[in-house]
Parts: C-alpha cells; sequence; structure tokens
C-alpha cells in the first residue's frame, strides 16, 4: 500500500473495494479530424486547453470546429456526462492526468491527446469527476506519467489499475450533491478574491497614469490619443537618451560554453516591470568575444522589452546591476531632464498605448525607431522625485495586500481540494456534514 492510497485502510466498512477501472464502462482515444468543412457539418474538438480546471468542465467556447467522418463520429461524439482525460501534453508547473466532465449539447468530440472516459452503469458522472480530481491531487497520475522528448504522456492503464474504493450510487450522488454545492461556495469566494487583487492593481495603474502626466485643471494637448492631456507646467519632449540593444547576432543555447560565465545576460523574460535584480542565464568571456555587438548596459538603466511572449512585449524593468541584453531588449541611459525612475512609471503606467503602435506581420514588436519617437512628459526634478517616492510607496503597500490576497486565494483552493478528498474518501459523511471543520487533518 502506497501513501495515496493509505486512505483505504479507513474508509467506510460497506464501501466497495476495488480499482480505479470499476468505475469506467470504457476509455476511448480521442481523434484530431480533419480541417471544418464547408458545408457546416463539423464538430467541435475539446483540448486540454478547453478545460475549466477549476469546476473540471470542458468549457467549448474555443474549442476548434473540426470534421470528423460519419464513421470514427460514432464512435467519439461525446455524451453528456463522459470525462475527458489529457493523457498527453502537461508541463513542469501542470503535470498531464486531469480530468474534466462534458456537460455540452453541442456535437463535440475530444482531441487525440485526450481521451473519452464513459462511467459504469453504477456510478455517478459527476462523482467520477471528483475521484480523478482526488487521483490528480494525491499524484497517482503524474506517477502513472512517462515523459518523453519533453512531452508527458499518461499510462492509464496503470493509472485505472490503482486501488480504490467507493460506495453505492445513490451515496455518491449524495457526495456529488454535497460538492457541487460547498465548492461553488468557494469558487465564488475565489471569484470575489481575484476581483479584488484586479482592482487593486487597476486602481494603482489609474494612480500611475495620473501621477505621470501630472493631471491638473490646467493642461495641455498632447496629440497622442493613448495620452491625450499633460500638466501645463510641466512640458512634453522626446526623451534625450543613450540607447543601447545589442545589434547582429547573439549567443544561442547550442553552444553551452557561451552561458556558463560570470556576466549577467538579461532577456525579455526577466523584465517584469519590476527591478531587475537577477537574470536567468550569465554569458561567459568567449560570448563576449565572439559577438563584439554586445553591449553592457550598467545598473540603473531603464530596459525595455521590444518583443517576446504573452504580454512580455512592453514590460520595463531597472537594472540592479551591470548586464548584457539579447536582442529582444533595449537599454535608456543618461536621460537628461528625466529620471529613469520616473520614465520607469511612465512607461507602465502607458504600456497599453505603447504596445499598440508595435509593427511587422505575425507577431508585431517594439522597434528602436517607436521607442526613439516617444514624448515623455517633463516635471521638474523635484517633482519627478516627489512623484517616484510616492509611487514607491504605494506600490509596496499593493505588494503586500496583493500579497495576502494571493494567500487566501491559495488556501481557498487547498481548501476546496482537501474537502473534495474528504468527501470522496469517505472522511466524513455528507448527509450529517455541515461543511466545517470538515478538512481538518485531511491530506490534499
Amino acid at each position: 500500500m502506497t501513501t495515496a492510497d493509505q486512505w483505504l485502510d479507513t474508509a467506510p466498512a460497506h464501501w466497495t473495494r476495488g480499482r480505479i477501472k470499476d468505475l469506467l464502462s470504457s476509455a476511448t482515444n480521442g481523434t484530431w479530424g480533419s480541417d471544418p468543412t464547408q458545408d457546416g457539418d463539423n464538430v467541435r474538438c475539446v483540448r486540454a486547453a478547453d478545460f475549466d480546471r477549476i469546476s473540471r468542465r470542458a468549457d467549448l467556447s474555443n474549442a476548434p470546429l473540426r470534421y470528423v467522418e460519419p464513421s470514427s463520429l460514432r464512435q467519439h461524439l461525446l455524451r453528456p456526462g463522459d470525462l475527458i482525460l489529457e493523457k498527453s501534453g502537461g508541463g513542469e508547473k501542470q503535470p498531464v492526468g486531469m480530468a474534466v466532465l462534458f456537460t455540452g449539447i453541442d456535437k463535440a468530440v475530444c482531441s487525440n491527446f485526450c481521451a473519452r472516459i464513459k462511467p459504469s452503469a453504477n456510478v455517478d458522472s459527476r462523482f467520477l469527476t471528483y475521484v480523478f480530481a482526488v487521483a490528480y491531487g494525491q499524484g497517482l497520475t503524474e506517477a502513472a506519467i512517462k515523459q518523453t522528448t519533453g512531452i508527458q504522456n499518461l499510462d492509464t492503464a496503470a493509472l485505472f489499475t490503482s486501488r480504490w474504493a467507493y460506495p453505492a450510487q445513490a451515496e455518491q450522488r449524495r457526495i456529488a450533491d454535497f460538492l457541487d454545492a460547498h465548492t461553488a461556495q468557494i469558487d465564488r469566494l475565489r471569484a470575489l478574491t481575484q476581483r479584488q487583487i484586479e482592482l487593486v492593481q487597476e486602481r494603482f495603474g489609474e494612480q500611475m497614469r495620473q501621477w505621470t502626466t501630472g493631471k491638473s485643471d490646467e493642461e495641455i494637448e498632447t496629440r497622442v490619443p493613448w495620452m491625450p492631456r499633460v500638466n501645463a507646467g510641466w512640458g512634453l519632449s522626446r526623451i534625450g537618451y543613450e540607447f543601447r540593444t545589442s545589434s547582429g547576432t547573439t549567443p544561442t543555447s547550442s553552444r553551452a560554453d557561451y552561458f556558463d560565465g560570470p556576466y549577467p545576460w538579461v532577456n525579455s523574460s526577466d523584465i517584469k516591470d519590476a527591478p531587475v535584480l537577477s537574470s536567468g542565464k550569465h554569458v561567459s568571456a568567449e560570448a563576449l568575444t565572439d559577438f563584439s555587438a554586445l553591449k553592457i548596459c550598467r545598473a540603473g538603466s531603464l530596459v525595455v522589452a521590444l518583443y517576446g511572449q504573452g504580454t512580455t512585449k512592453g514590460r520595463v524593468g531597472l537594472l540592479q546591476m551591470d548586464a548584457y541584453l539579447n536582442q529582444a531588449c533595449c537599454a535608456l541611459t543618461s536621460l537628461g531632464r528625466v529620471s529613469e525612475k520616473f520614465a520607469f512609471y511612465w512607461f507602465r503606467a502607458h504600456k497599453e498605448g505603447i504596445v499598440a503602435q508595435a509593427v511587422g506581420a505575425g507577431q508585431p514588436n517594439l522597434s528602436q525607431e517607436t521607442i526613439r519617437q516617444l514624448k515623455i512628459p517633463v516635471p521638474d526634478a523635484d517633482t519627478q522625485h516627489k512623484i517616484v517616492t510616492a509611487l514607491s510607496k504605494k506600490e509596496e503597500k499593493l505588494r503586500t495586500h496583493s500579497s495576502l490576497l494571493q494567500r487566501r486565494d491559495t488556501l481557498l483552493a487547498e481548501c476546496r481540494q482537501a474537502l473534495i478528498t474528504a468527501a470522496v474518501t469517505g472522511q466524513f459523511d455528507v448527509s450529517t456534514a455541515s461543511g466545517r471543520n470538515v478538512t481538518e487533518g485531511v491530506a490534499v
């Protein structure tokens, strides 16, 4: 018996002892089909990306349309009450093996990276969804992972033979009803917590926009749509700065010795709208010799991510150490009448407008010329210092408040999982439980 199934010793005596596979009627690999046809006879194809990982439901709102041959569709069509199990994919922070419940009414199949699970005739599908949630939380799915070339593949045979205990269908439904109600309450609290985090961040963003443009009764037009007015006493001008970036080719990971040195190497992913305290990689003297175009940027420089994945593009940071940059970044130094710290907050306050000027086909990027053409409000040095000091203090309070809210969200998530585990493993009787203190001593 492993740590994960020690609960079987204390499960209710009237529960059936067996294997997870005893709860399943069938497990069928999914299909990707082919490109959708023009006649509209297509179906939704549910991928792991379409999993609502909180409610454990399939979300078809962004599921792609695919064409599946009628003979294949009869084999793969999802019915309400089926489960979809992710068999291939995952990642370091999100192991493969999650299962969600299909409740849709539209025609749909699951992708070939997933499997359609049909519950046994005497098994409630919602209860089975919670069983897979517990198996995932206990690490049973992770223990059944076979890693190949960076992709995680789930050994379903190993997972399905895991030892399990379960009640009769009527009790399964009571457990599912209890969990549906109580997890919904927790989910509402989590949603409110996330909204609080968003509101705190939005309020600070508005303060940055107001304070870095000096909104007052006397303002002037800037002719910039995303920064329409600034304090009339400040003025507005292009930044006077030394523009530093690495030109030409830069070191790649194909040469491991290029990245075993002592010199900090800043990528766009290291820039996170915060002081840049360290870098993910360090380059060697050999890299500096072979790539003479590399330029060192001094501590205190304002660095900008010109391109990158997701929301990386347009982020800024203040270097806290001398560093070299890859070609996806640039550094602004010697800003003339504008301090790097004031510019740091101004860039963040107007990131949306700046990023909107990115150019290029496919994935647009910010260019050096775009950055050069930016105009920034220029208050006097004393005013800049006061604004930076005030914003720094407010941001510290923001971090503290956000950290507390994130901690609350983490605790709610842990409570949710513990509640599911306690109910599905029979550690308390849901027919008499009030929902209070039922998770004490429960292993998630």
